[in-house]
């Protein structure tokens, strides 16, 4: 009995040329959306607990799977160079990678447009172009190592920027009323589920309350 054909798991299973060193640097930046999935809002999640980042991190989990549905009712084939990279049994349109990147780049943008976040003002114009470079990094990356062709890039560039924009509305116009109720719950209480969003300065805030408590602290052991 024949062994049936081993697949691998796209979502790490990035291929390129051999010697080619652009192509091994864009490999690695094609893994920005895992490394933001797993080393960001997990790590957020577990030692932050904020909840604009898990709202934040919920909307990409929704934004990936419209992408999944569409790519599954377009079944628009991905470039010809698929057979290469054994990736021609899934679909390229819209480029989930690309749409990921956009929602978060434009979600970023806007949370610091509005003055939410851990920093101050004055650094988050860096952090900022960091996101777009990234997000177009990654763009150019599907591309130039044969997984999706333009047309599929752009399309997931432009629904995951109108997603991000759109989620951003919704979490921050309704859901937002619900911050408090769900800070007093049972869950948010347990878990120390907390809303920074009013802190201009997360960092400077938090570090300011640490080196109180600890003056306090040397006065009464003095």
């Amino acid at each position: 009995m024949a062994a049936a054909p081993l697949k691998a798991v796209s979502l790490t299973h990035v291929r390129y040329q051999r010697g080619d060193q652009l192509g091994h640097f864009l490999a690695w930046v094609s893994l920005v959306p895992v490394f933001i999935s797993l080393g960001g809002f997990l790590s957020h999640f577990i030692f932050r607990r904020e909840l604009q980042g898990m709202f934040f991190a919920l909307g990409l989990v929704i934004s990936q799977f419209i992408n999944e549905f569409i790519k599954t009712s377009v079944q628009q084939a991905r470039p010809e160079t698929c057979a290469l990279l054994e990736m021609c049994d899934s679909h390229g349109w819209p480029s989930s990678h690309s749409q990921y990147m956009f929602f978060f780049a434009i979600y970023f943008t806007l949370l610091s447009y509005k003055g939410i976040g851990l920093w101050g003002t004055e650094s988050k114009w860096v952090l900022n172009l960091l996101a777009w470079s990234l997000a177009l990094l990654t763009m150019y990356s599907r591309v130039y190592l044969g997984y999706h062709t333009v047309a599929q890039v752009f399309a997931g560039a432009t629904l995951g920027g109108l997603l991000g924009a759109l989620w951003f509305w919704f979490v921050n116009s309704v859901l937002f009323c619900y911050f408090p109720a769900i800070e007093e719950s049972q869950f948010g209480r347990k878990f120390y589920i907390k809303d920074t969003s009013h802190i201009s300065n997360v960092l400077k805030f938090e570090y300011d309350n640490a080196r109180a408590a600890r003056q306090e602290l040397d006065c009464k052991c003095d």
